[in-house]
């Protein structure tokens, strides 16, 4: 079994933002499936189950902010038995341009706070992890820019970062 956890924050205030381009993966990955989110608070999370090849996949959607992304998924690794490796994280990250990907298996938070508290919860670093990237502006803070709305003239590279990032995230698990 695996677990795909898209990074964001809850709220219909942060929908269709940079910062939540995790969520926005996770969804398209509900959609095709056919699969809805139900909300698993014991786990601080929203939740689905799908089918990937030949092995069963939870997704899902943390419902604590960004900064507290580790607390919903340790819960859901200890709920469903998932051991890190086995864990897929998707994020969004400022230092990629908009569009970019990047998936590794270990490495640093390089900043991004949400990956800090999943290195804070699990003790480890070694988990998949899927970089979205949505580039910087020097004009605008960091915090203001991850919480702006995508617009529309990056809507096309962001939309299809997010299907490199599903099927870049199937194929390893299909491996």
């Amino acid at each position: 079994m695996y677990l795909i956890v898209g990074l964001g924050n809850p709220g219909r205030e942060y929908e269709n933002t940079r910062h939540n381009v995790g969520f926005m993966v996770v969804d398209i990955l509900a959609k095709s499936a056919k699969a809805e989110f139900k909300h698993n608070r014991k786990c601080f999370a929203d939740v689905t189950d799908i089918q990937i090849g030949l092995h069963r996949v939870i997704v899902a959607k943390p419902q604590t902010y960004m900064n507290e992304s580790g607390r919903s998924v340790i819960e859901l690794m200890k709920w469903n038995n998932i051991s890190p490796e086995h864990l897929f994280v998707i994020y969004d990250d400022m230092d990629l341009p908009v569009g970019e990907i990047r998936v590794k298996d270990k490495g640093s938070s390089a900043g991004h706070h949400g990956i800090e508290s999943i290195f804070r919860h699990l003790q480890g670093h070694n988990f998949w992890r899927v970089r979205v990237g949505i580039g910087r502006s020097d004009l605008i803070k960091g915090a203001d820019y991850v919480l702006a709305r995508i617009p529309a003239d990056e809507t096309g590279k962001i939309t299809d970062a997010l299907l490199m990032a599903i099927n870049e995230v199937e194929a390893l698990i299909k491996k």
